[in-house]
């Protein structure tokens, strides 16, 4: 399989992640969604990443469909994520909470970065979601016992909760304080310390409008 992406994105370190928890054999091509837009196409129409190209040449996009495609391939037993149920659905919504707060992270840099005349409407209402994400973030873990979200074992909650604090807390170091969110800070170091974590990851390389 063939990864396409930069691990400085959530979205991508989260797939890769999981490509290594499960012990699955990738290739990186660690191509950028502006600079190397025109090598991304032929692949996803929507020069996006993550894009995950499969042995046989299917070509799956959005990282939660390449995450379901990943719980398939290793099965029930394996995944990391419950199969049904209220325990399934507990774990997307976390995951959903933490991608739409990567999103919001993403939306601001870009338009940090790519706009001359930043909209001030948008940036309040995009740091207004992300603070108020962060803070029932913040809530859920500080009621959890146990080393990850759902228990001793680590899932995709955890992941994308991880990635995504990563993200934000280089991209904007004001919206995401250590001590307002001490569960959450805590629940990122004890994911960055695990050697998966410690080895695929990046430095965020915003993008440039040149």
């Amino acid at each position: 399989m063939i990864l396409i992406g930069q691990y400085d994105s959530p979205f991508v370190r989260r797939v890769a992640l999981a490509l290594r928890l499960y012990e699955l054999p990738f290739e990186h091509q660690a191509w950028s969604t502006f600079g190397d837009a025109d090598k991304i196409a032929p692949f996803n129409a929507l020069r996006r990443v993550p894009t995950l190209v499969l042995d046989d040449g299917e070509v799956l996009i959005e990282s939660t469909a390449i995450l379901d495609y990943l719980d398939e391939l290793v099965g029930p037993a394996k995944a990391m994520i419950a199969e049904s149920g209220s325990a399934r659905r507990q774990a997307l919504k976390v995951c959903a909470l933490a991608t739409g707060l990567g999103d919001k992270a993403v939306s601001l840099v870009y338009e940090r970065v790519l706009r001359q005349q930043q909209s001030e409407v948008w940036v309040a209402r995009c740091e207004a979601q992300i603070g108020v994400v962060l803070d029932v973030l913040e809530a859920q873990r500080a009621a959890i016992a146990t080393p990850f979200w759902f228990g001793d074992t680590i899932g995709h909650a955890d992941i994308a909760v991880a990635c995504v604090l990563r993200f934000t807390g280089e991209a904007h170091p004001h919206l995401f304080d250590a001590a307002r969110h001490p569960a959450l800070t805590a629940h990122a170091a004890g994911c960055e310390a695990l050697p998966a974590f410690r080895e695929i990851v990046q430095p965020l390389l915003p993008p440039s409008p040149e």
